[in-house]
């Protein structure tokens, strides 16, 4: 099997091709999180400019961006990296816990079918995609606690061949591995320790010799569903401490405005499924 290694990893420092889906049908009309709000409606023009101008970061960046087709009645289909995990070109399928999301995990298994993966493996266990697996070149992180079962890790192991670190999300508005850590390099993360316990907060500290602490301020704007490159880092424009500390760490920030998408509990990292 061939797979990413860490040395993949910091290679791939340059181009990169993401995933994402318009949020044509985009719209906060369930809460399944602490975030959503239906009485506080999405600006769907606004939402349209937001998510556009993040797929031109992108492709200023040199990164390609390849477009999945909304389904009419899946207003969270544009999350995409709730879609899938791939890696290695091999996808592992998503399976969400909630009923109202459940007919993406379909749309998006079909349009890697449909697009030559040859690889391609429904889940038996609940697991939400990159929302909470994190490919972090040596091994992925696995969130668990309130939306992937932890029983997940054993099909990430199986299919991808590389080792799974679980880690426990304790606080409910971080109820995505992605809205509480986001790996920038195989040797670097940044997280936000109060949403783990602490053998996930130790279990991190083993694993990156540099982590980025996000305040409470950062955190609470999702500064930390952010998307790295290994030299550009695009996070929430709202999280602006956060964006110091990682310019401080050698890195560039690459602030970008998704307040509206933040109504339903995503931003940038949110909207966009990397394909490796």
């Amino acid at each position: 099997m061939s797979v990413p290694t860490s040395d993949a990893f910091a290679q791939a420092s340059g181009a990169r091709t993401y995933l994402m889906c318009p949020p044509r049908h985009f719209a906060v009309s369930y809460a399944i999180n602490p975030w959503m709000r239906p009485d506080q409606p999405v600006d769907a023009a606004r939402a349209m400019t937001q998510w556009e101008e993040l797929r031109r970061t992108f492709v200023r960046l040199g990164h390609r961006v390849r477009v999945i087709d909304p389904v009419p009645g899946l207003p969270d289909m544009v999350f995409a990296a709730n879609g899938a995990t791939v890696i290695g070109g091999r996808v592992l399928g998503s399976r969400f816990l909630h009923a109202e999301r459940a007919a993406e995990a379909t749309a998006y298994l079909d349009w890697f079918r449909r697009n030559g993966y040859r690889t391609v493996r429904v889940p038996l266990s609940v697991n939400e995609g990159e929302g909470d697996l994190a490919y972090a070149g040596r091994v992925v992180l696995a969130g668990y606690g309130f939306r992937t079962e932890q029983s997940a890790r054993d099909e990430v192991e199986d299919l991808f061949g590389l080792p799974v670190l679980s880690l426990r999300l304790v606080d409910p508005r971080y109820y995505h591995l992605d809205t509480a850590l986001c790996v920038l390099d195989a040797d670097t993360a940044m997280y936000y320790p109060a949403a783990f316990d602490d053998a996930g907060r130790a279990a991190l500290a083993s694993q990156f010799a540099g982590l980025i602490e996000a305040k409470d301020e950062d955190a609470e704007v999702l500064g930390l569903n952010a998307i790295s490159d290994g030299r550009h880092v695009v996070l929430p424009a709202q999280a602006r401490g956060l964006a110091a500390q990682v310019a401080a760490r050698g890195f560039e920030p690459v602030p970008v405005d998704l307040s509206e998408f933040s109504k339903a509990g995503g931003g940038p990292k949110c909207c966009t499924l990397e394909l490796r």
